[in-house]
């Protein structure tokens, strides 16, 4: 019997979801940011202002969907300097799940630090806001909240942010983590999926994320996320984006992806190599000895009986695929559970 771990049904429409526009401190309009999104095969951008939730809903037609969003920072000061860049950083991205909803409890009128963006401010808001403290039990407040008043939340780029194991280790409620972002690939800050790793070894289910955090044309166009949606309405959009039906990518495609009798098949535009990576250390590798691949047949019949009887059974068993291409792109799959396959 096959498990479908990518749908059978639906399209897959290539996303953005962090956009920085002239609302705050980005050089496009959401007008400029929209025509060159789609120009690149894009159909779905999430702007994400600085600081404030301003929905686009002049922007949104049969061909593009521009989702509601913002992105927030809570601060922690360097104790000697006062300096920006020399302070550690919590930067996350908050969804809403209704286009119309800018009642974020994460919003606060006193951090933002664009002067033109506060035009965009309303008194429903500023009622919303929480106050922001750096620390996880601070993070987990504003998440919460944020949840219950129907958003989603990302973490972005903790490499660029300065963020160690510690400080985001006790963090809760999270739909997504950055593995990739443009912003810090270009500005010489690496993401990485560990992050997401050590998320998913603690027992939360983030997915992860591949992104531009655009503020300049160059930032454009390096990161996205494949959504597998019957529409681009925004309701299929937000219903993939919650059930995990996607995949991030900096170029590689996956095209299918089922588990059938303890093998997991995959189908791929061409690859160097394909790696399923789990919370142990249990991993299947597929390459074509110099050859490219377009997918592979990766067995973890033991990895599952293991894991339905083995010392950690029922406690957050998990794999995730890896796919790099031969320019060193990769693209991820979410981390499927085996509590959640059988």
């Amino acid at each position: 019997m096959k498990t479908y771990l990518l749908p059978r049904e639906g399209r897959f429409f290539k996303t953005n979801l962090h956009m920085h526009t002239t609302v705050s401190d980005g050089q496009m309009t959401p007008e400029e940011t929209k025509r060159a999104y789609l120009a690149q095969g894009y159909s779905v951008v999430a702007f994400t202002d600085h600081e404030v939730i301003v929905p686009h809903p002049e922007l949104t037609d049969e061909r593009f969907l521009a989702l509601t969003g913002f992105e927030i920072a809570v601060n922690l000061p360097h104790p000697s300097s006062r300096d920006f860049e020399f302070m550690t950083t919590c930067h996350m991205n908050f969804y809403a799940k209704r286009p119309d909803n800018v009642l974020c409890p994460a919003f606060r009128e006193e951090c933002i630090w664009t002067p033109h963006t506060r035009a965009y401010v309303t008194d429903a808001m500023r009622a919303r806001s929480l106050p922001r403290e750096y620390s996880a039990e601070g993070f987990c407040r504003l998440i919460a909240a944020a949840n219950e008043a129907g958003f989603l939340v990302t973490l972005n780029h903790p490499v660029w942010s300065r963020q160690n194991y510690p400080h985001y280790a006790g963090i809760r409620g999270l739909w997504g983590v950055e593995v990739f972002n443009s912003l810090s690939m270009l500005d010489g800050y690496g993401e990485t999926a560990q992050p997401l790793d050590d998320l998913l070894r603690l027992g939360q289910r983030p997915l992860p994320v591949a992104a531009d955090d655009a503020h300049r044309p160059r930032d454009c166009f390096h990161g996205y996320v494949m959504l597998k949606a019957k529409t681009l309405g925004y309701g299929d959009i937000i219903r993939a984006m919650e059930r995990g039906d996607m995949y991030a990518s900096t170029g590689p495609a996956i095209e299918e992806l089922y588990l059938e009798d303890g093998v997991v098949h995959i189908a791929t535009s061409p690859a160097a190599e394909i790696v399923l990576s789990t919370e142990r250390r249990f991993s299947v590798r597929a390459d074509g000895n110099g050859a490219l691949l377009q997918g592979a047949r990766l067995d973890i019949g033991e990895y599952l009986r293991k894991s339905a009887s083995g010392p950690d059974a029922g406690k957050g068993c998990y794999f995730r695929i890896t796919v790099r291409d031969a320019a060193g792109r990769c693209a991820w799959s979410r981390a499927y559970f085996t509590d959640e396959l059988f």
